[in-house]
């Protein structure tokens, strides 16, 4: 559990740096089809690094310190389920392509489901 919250909040991060650093070459570049769900707004995009970053340094303090774990847990998993949750009303509703059904599949439905399996109590055994 240790190295697998490392690599997530790291990975998280690294996500939240590209955001606040070069928003318009992450709105533009990551593979995600961004531009779909409109135009790029700099402070949007800052703002949800900022919630990225938050995520991210939780998860690492989660992996060094166990009995953080659930929580922390827990609020990452309402954070990426509500963006997932998001992502499906679009969708639905039409705002976005139907092809996002499967590029938002690796990099918003897969992290909202691996966090929510993360929250089965297999996984805090004390």
């Amino acid at each position: 559990m240790r190295v697998l919250l490392w690599i997530l909040g790291l990975s998280s991060v690294a996500n939240a740096l590209w955001m606040l650093v070069s928003p318009e070459g992450w709105y533009r570049n990551l593979p995600a089809g961004v531009p779909d769900t409109g135009p790029l707004n700099l402070h949007f995009v800052r703002d949800i690094g900022c919630a990225y970053a938050a995520v991210g340094i939780a998860l690492c303090v989660a992996a060094e310190i166990p009995s953080a774990r659930r929580g922390v847990l827990y609020g990452t998993t309402l954070f990426y389920g509500f963006h997932a949750l998001l992502h499906v009303a679009d969708l639905t509703a039409g705002r976005l392509p139907p092809d996002h059904w499967l590029v938002d599949l690796p990099g918003v439905f897969l992290p909202a489901i691996l966090f929510a399996v993360l929250c089965l109590p297999r996984f805090h055994r004390a």
